[in-house]
């Protein structure tokens, strides 16, 4: 999703200016607050696709992820990072299940942490590199625009 727009969502993750995600993402976790008071929030629109909620709780550990991800890029060198199965952790954390008013709440709370992650990366610092359990290399700018996508993505598939 670096080299072109996402054929499904539009997002352009190539042009993206770096100096922007912490501004994308506070309003992409503002959005979901208004997406999980829906009163269909809870409700999956078909048996295989997940409900406001489930994209709510799993954008929550994106932003989550993501923190300790950057965090770890910043504070080592060239760390390696943990599989992480996003399907296992929605079915360990029962996420259809889960209260979305709290969920909201933990969207705002994690957005704004990663957020403000990315807004103290110096100039010197997007260089950084870190890497995935499959041995995908990130560096911190391609690790942002790569993480971007993901809650931007999903806030369309739930038409936020």
């Amino acid at each position: 999703m670096l080299e072109r727009p996402c054929p499904e969502c539009g997002f352009d993750a190539g042009s993206l200016d770096v100096a922007t995600v912490p501004e994308v993402v506070r309003a992409n976790a503002a959005a979901w607050q208004t997406v999980l008071t829906r009163p269909d929030a809870a409700q999956r629109p078909r048996p295989d696709v997940w409900s406001p909620l489930e994209y709510g709780c799993h954008i929550r550990d994106v932003f989550r992820l993501f923190r300790t991800r950057l965090g770890l890029m910043l504070d080592e060198d060239d760390p390696r990072f943990a599989n992480w199965d996003q399907d296992e952790t929605a079915l360990a954390d029962h996420y259809g299940e889960q209260d979305p008013a709290v969920v909201a709440t933990e969207v705002a709370t994690a957005g704004d942490e990663v957020a403000a992650a990315f807004a103290a990366v110096g100039d010197d610092e997007w260089g950084r590199q870190g890497r995935r359990s499959d041995g995908a290399v990130f560096t911190v700018e391609s690790f942002a625009r790569y993480f971007v996508h993901d809650p931007v993505h999903h806030l369309y598939d739930v038409h936020g």
